[in-house]
């Protein structure tokens, strides 16, 4: 782990945290309060969360950190998969000497947010998923078909975005693999039970509107998928419906989220 800023755990810090091939740029706000780390969209930054962060204030221990290859800093890898995210939610808690924390994920992060909450109950405050994480079969031959052709026509946007940070150092043909991994894991065979195990409180944040791709009313259809996951689980509820667009949210209704993380945090002590 490099050496920036402060090194104790309960301090500020920013840095590298060394994970299996690669390495990724952390930043911890320290603090003694309930450690919450966000877990960003497919191929998004730390950075998409910062106004999420001031509306919690300092009274919270904020920790971000952009995924392998995303970024202007995190290092590239041979692992892009799925269980490579969720390690990696372990690796920089475990750097950070976190035990326990609340998951805020968006988007991808949302699912990853899921399976994490899932499989660690002990040490899951609870989650928050804004925006995905919904169980929907959404993906078949077609799909994939177009997937990989979306990011084929994009790969030279994506170069040249490369070097500000806003587009990862991934190829076409491995951003593709990853939505379309992302659509195996969203069916409700695979993320329904997944859901259904979770015993820590989960609210969800919903948008509304389009994604990027998406067409006509396909994401509102994909976000119905969530109706039958609260009724299944009384550990879930919808925390809010907003009205900005999947790709907006962040950035105009931040209250939002910030409220469903305060939200968990008191659920969390009224449960202890």
């Amino acid at each position: 782990m490099t050496k920036n800023s402060t090194s104790s755990a309960g301090s500020a810090w920013t840095g590298m945290v060394p994970v299996e091939d690669t390495a990724l740029a952390v930043t911890d706000t320290g603090g003694p309060g309930i450690p919450v780390v966000y877990l960003n969209g497919q191929f998004a930054t730390q950075g998409y969360w910062r106004r999420v962060i001031a509306d919690l204030g300092a009274g919270w221990r904020h920790i971000t950190y952009d995924e392998r290859a995303r970024g202007r800093k995190s290092k590239r890898s041979a692992d892009y998969s799925f269980e490579a995210a969720v390690r990696d939610v372990d690796a920089v808690l475990a750097a950070r000497g976190v035990d326990r924390a609340l998951v805020v994920g968006w988007s991808y992060g949302a699912v990853v947010a899921a399976h994490w909450a899932d499989r660690n109950p002990d040490r899951a405050v609870g989650a928050v998923l804004v925006d995905g994480a919904f169980p929907y079969d959404w993906l078949d031959e077609a799909m994939e078909k177009r997937i990989r052709t979306l990011f084929r026509r994009l790969s030279w946007v994506m170069a040249l975005a490369r070097p500000t940070g806003l587009a990862p150092r991934m190829t076409a043909a491995q951003q593709a693999e990853s939505n379309i991994e992302l659509g195996r894991l969203s069916r409700e065979s695979e993320l329904g039970p997944v859901l259904d195990g979770i015993t820590v409180p989960v609210r969800y944040v919903v948008a509304s509107g389009t994604s990027f791709g998406s067409r006509g009313d396909e994401q509102e259809r994909i976000r119905a998928g969530l109706d039958a996951v609260t009724a299944r689980n009384p550990h879930i509820e919808v925390s809010a419906k907003v009205p900005s667009n999947h790709g907006a949210l962040l950035r105009k209704d931040h209250p939002a989220i910030a409220g469903a993380v305060r939200e968990v945090a008191a659920l969390d002590r009224e449960g202890r």
